[in-house]
This record gives structure tokens, C-alpha cells and sequence, in this order.
């Protein structure tokens, strides 16, 4: 077999290697792809699972997590703060409904209310939908934005708009000893049960 031949197909077989192969990564890479996407999906009710990351500081205070979370649900309020040592970390509460309470027809006929770290609703004669429901289907949110771009993106929100949160779950010591939890149910009510968010990402749709 003359050289000139043996190079030709060393060339034929190469050019094939390569095409394989790169075919082979691109299946590789859409599959990747599709499990972030999966990933990424937002389902009905609040996500939460469990986590291992460290403690950090942040401005005075330290800051440690105490479970991951994510959700995808409707805004029914917004109230800033400017004062207070809250106010240092978080600068706006969100109060968010997700399943029945992300409905108009179900939250519009409530009056809700944001004020001292607090959400409020009432209604007229009768609850659209049962309290406990209401209760286990929103809640008032306090949080702290990871960045100034976050904390834009939470500024910018308005009630009856979707917005989708990552982050964590969180509690927040001072070395004076102050001190603030983050509720990890999404069933109580009253003082301490409003969730304390490190926002990583924030989206409004």
C-alpha cells in the first residue's frame, strides 16, 4: 500500500473519530442541560430541604443556614423598612401566595395588610377559603438580599405579580445577643412563624 494511501485513510479515519465524538458530548451536554432544567422548576408549594452550608458573616452579624429554599408564588404585598436592626439586613418583606392563594379570585377578596414585620389579612363576612388553608398557603417573608441586584429585583415588585426566590433559610445572631429565626414550617402563625430568607436569586415574571 503506497504512503500516499495510508495517510488518506489515517486522514478518513480521524475525520470520523472527531465526528463521533463530538456528536457523543452534544448528547452529553442536552442531557446535562435538561437536568438543570429540571432542577430549576418551581413547583406548587414552597421547597425546602436540608443543608450543609457553613456559617458566614455579614455587615456585624453572623449568618447561619439553616435549610435551602426555594419558591415560585404571588405576590399579595410589599412593605420596606428603614429602621431597626431588622432593617440592616432585610429591607422589604414580601407577603406571597402559592397554591389556591395565588388566585385572584381568592386573595382580592381579602384585605391584606403589611406593617411591623407583620402580614394581616381580614375579609368581610366569611374566609373565601378555610383560615388554616390561608395560614399553610402564605405567608409574610422577611429578606435579605445576597446583592444590590437582588435587592433591586425585590424593590421592583409589585402585589398580583409571580416572583421566583433561591436561597436559604436562615438565623442571624449580633455579639450584642441579639437574635433572629427563621420559622422552618409553613403551618404556623403569629409571632415567629414568618420565614427569614438569605435571597440568592430573585425573578419577577
Amino acid at each position: 500500500m503506497r504512503l500516499k494511501t495510508v495517510v488518506l485513510l489515517a486522514i478518513i479515519l480521524l475525520v470520523g473519530f472527531f465526528a463521533v465524538e463530538k456528536l457523543r458530548v452534544g448528547r452529553v451536554d442536552k442531557r446535562l442541560q435538561g437536568q438543570s432544567t429540571t432542577q430549576q422548576v418551581f413547583a406548587e408549594v414552597p421547597q425546602q430541604t436540608s443543608t450543609s452550608a457553613a456559617p458566614f458573616a455579614l455587615k456585624e452579624y453572623q449568618v447561619k443556614p439553616l435549610a435551602q429554599f426555594a419558591i415560585r408564588a404571588r405576590v399579595l404585598g410589599r412593605e420596606e423598612y428603614s429602621f431597626g436592626r431588622e432593617a440592616d439586613l432585610s429591607p422589604v418583606d414580601l407577603a406571597l401566595g402559592w397554591r389556591r392563594m395565588a388566585e385572584p379570585a381568592v386573595y382580592e377578596p381579602l384585605n391584606i395588610t403589611q406593617g411591623g414585620r407583620w402580614y394581616r389579612y381580614s375579609w368581610s363576612s366569611q374566609p373565601p377559603i378555610p383560615l388554616q388553608e390561608i395560614i399553610e398557603s402564605s405567608a409574610n417573608m422577611h429578606m435579605i438580599p445576597a446583592n444590590a441586584a437582588v435587592e433591586r429585583v425585590l424593590k421592583k415588585a409589585r402585589t398580583g405579580q409571580f416572583i421566583r426566590i433561591t436561597g436559604q433559610l436562615v438565623e442571624v445572631t449580633h455579639p450584642g445577643g441579639w437574635r433572629w429565626t427563621s420559622s422552618l414550617t409553613r403551618s404556623d402563625s403569629g409571632a415567629n412563624s414568618c420565614e427569614l430568607i438569605f435571597v440568592e436569586t430573585a425573578q419577577v415574571e
